[in-house]
């Protein structure tokens, strides 16, 4: 069976690369690109797709995990494979929570990411080891991990936007965002919002 193949990435010299590794594989076929979310998304709804392989930064527009929301949330579309440079806690749960299938970073092997495809065509999980180690230790200490509404705040914090700006980006009170500011601070043992970027990053739950 053949694998038909969307590539989703803003840079055209990844994609280039992409479509040059995957062409080698005699059961994939590469049937679209996309430079924004956006096309992703449309191309995806038009059919003709089993998987995407999606970036999840594209500048303006759509995120990527959005971009993946929105295509698994069709029934029998396809599936959704990350393919991105970024590892963060945030990036990672983002993807997941979306309906990605499978999550890679793109210094893979192309064996790796061969397999990948092939595991998410067939509706399985494709997690690369580093990231389904991270995941499995967000599981074993579950009271100690920042929550997904907790590294967005503390994300847009690293950005350097107030508390105010924080509320109107993720439409919440700025009690709230004070409330989760609180229980970073508990959870990575700071009393401040710079202390608290510099532990996040070191750790890899946010951006740098």
């Amino acid at each position: 069976m053949t694998v038909r193949l969307l590539l989703a990435d803003d840079h055209p010299v990844v994609r280039a690369g992409l479509r040059a590794v995957l062409d080698t594989e005699p059961d994939f076929t590469v049937v679209g690109e996309a430079a924004t979310a956006e096309r992703a998304v449309a191309l995806a709804a038009a059919g003709g797709v089993d998987v995407v392989l999606m970036d999840l930064q594209f500048g303006a527009g759509l995120h990527g995990s959005e971009a993946t929301a929105a295509i698994t949330a069709v029934p029998g579309g396809p599936r959704v494979l990350v393919l991105t440079t970024y590892d963060t806690d945030a990036d990672i749960l983002a993807a997941v929570e979306a309906g990605a299938s499978g999550y890679l970073l793109k210094d893979a092997p192309p064996e790796e990411l061969a397999a990948a495809v092939r595991t998410a065509a067939a509706g399985r999980s494709a997690l690369a080891p580093a990231v389904a180690h991270r995941l499995m230790d967000r599981m074993r200490t579950p009271a100690e991990a920042l929550t997904k509404r907790e590294l967005e705040v503390l994300q847009l914090v690293g950005e350097g936007l107030s508390n105010q700006q924080i509320s109107k980006v993720l439409f919440l009170s700025q009690a709230t965002v004070k409330s989760h500011l609180v229980h970073v601070f508990a959870k990575l043992g700071v009393d401040s919002r710079t202390a608290a970027v510099a532990a996040a990053r070191e750790r890899r739950l946010i951006r740098r």
